[in-house]
């Protein structure tokens, strides 16, 4: 068996037993390793210390179930770990910056940390064959776009350790953007009826930060009051299909995981070089999407 293989069977364990007390001394039995040596390889591989990870998730799991009206938060909180109301509320206002019941008043997108799948840090698929993994397919293909496409929508800008999926917690800001775009869209002149809806990270105009396109597939480059223009560019891309269980699983834990396998696993992997940008399309960026792609355009054919 492999390292990470031993330490995704204790990650799996954590996921289900959330609701209990979870001793290291468990978990390092599960691994088959020393308690030592498997707190520093699950540091290594999942990048955060064991018991943060769990109060992490136990949070992730706890956010979910607050959206039910009809709970009682301190059941909320016993039911994942947390010994009281008070406790669950520090832990939810250190990460989010908002405490249980003000999420439960005015529920926005949360940055969670996800439960890593670490079959996709050393699994290699090869073009056209179907990755499945935790509830997630995946598929890798090549396309060439033979001319360019535009899109118009808006821009913002924010730090990269607030990007979605990258780690950090707190409220998803890319979910205000798309929801200012959807309520603008419909008086949007020069938009293609039916077109894709596409979302882009690239590099930022500050240090330490990155930018973020939301926008739908126009007619033209042309430009239209307030709005960006982002030109997808003729050329080969590898491009990342895949889907998950519904919306909120969609844009939060597969699409971090599916760009982490593209950047970290298959690009390395096969010695390719991408552009400095990511573009995330959709059919619709709204909640009856469980479907989309990420655009990843090659510097240049291998």
């Amino acid at each position: 068996m492999h390292a990470w293989e031993q330490i995704q069977m204790t990650v799996d364990y954590i996921e289900d037993h959330l609701s209990e007390e979870i001793k290291i001394d468990t978990l390092s039995q599960i691994a088959s390793l020393s308690h030592f040596y498997y707190q520093r390889l699950f540091s290594r591989l999942v990048k955060k210390p064991v018991n943060e990870y769990i109060k992490l998730r136990r949070l992730a799991r706890a956010s979910e179930a607050l959206l039910d009206r009809d709970r009682r938060i301190l059941d909320i909180a016993l039911d994942f770990g947390f010994s009281s109301h008070e406790s669950l509320t520090r832990a939810f206002k250190n990460a989010f910056d908002i405490t249980p019941e003000e999420y439960r008043a005015n529920p926005v997108r949360l940055n969670n940390f996800i439960k890593p799948q670490l079959l996709l840090n050393y699994t290699l698929v090869d073009v056209n064959v179907p990755l499945i993994s935790d509830g997630i397919v995946l598929e890798i293909t090549r396309r060439s776009l033979q001319a360019p496409q535009y899109f118009l929508g808006l821009v913002t800008e924010e730090p990269i350790e607030e990007m979605p999926g990258g780690g950090g917690t707190g409220v998803d800001t890319l979910d205000k953007v798309w929801k200012d775009f959807h309520s603008l869209k419909p008086s949007i002149q020069g938009l293609k009826a039916d077109g894709d809806e596409l979302g882009v990270a690239y590099p930022g105009t500050r240090e330490g930060c990155y930018r973020y396109f939301a926008g739908a597939e126009a007619v033209s480059n042309e430009w239209v009051n307030e709005f960006a223009v982002w030109e997808l560019p003729q050329g080969e891309y590898i491009v990342c299909t895949f889907e998950a269980e519904d919306f909120e699983h969609l844009v939060m834990d597969a699409v971090y995981k599916a760009h982490k396998y593209i950047f970290e696993m298959y690009l390395p992997n096969n010695g390719l070089i991408s552009k400095p940008f990511a573009a995330e399309r959709y059919e619709s960026h709204e909640p009856s999407t469980t479907k989309m792609e990420i655009w990843v355009m090659l510097e240049s054919k291998p």
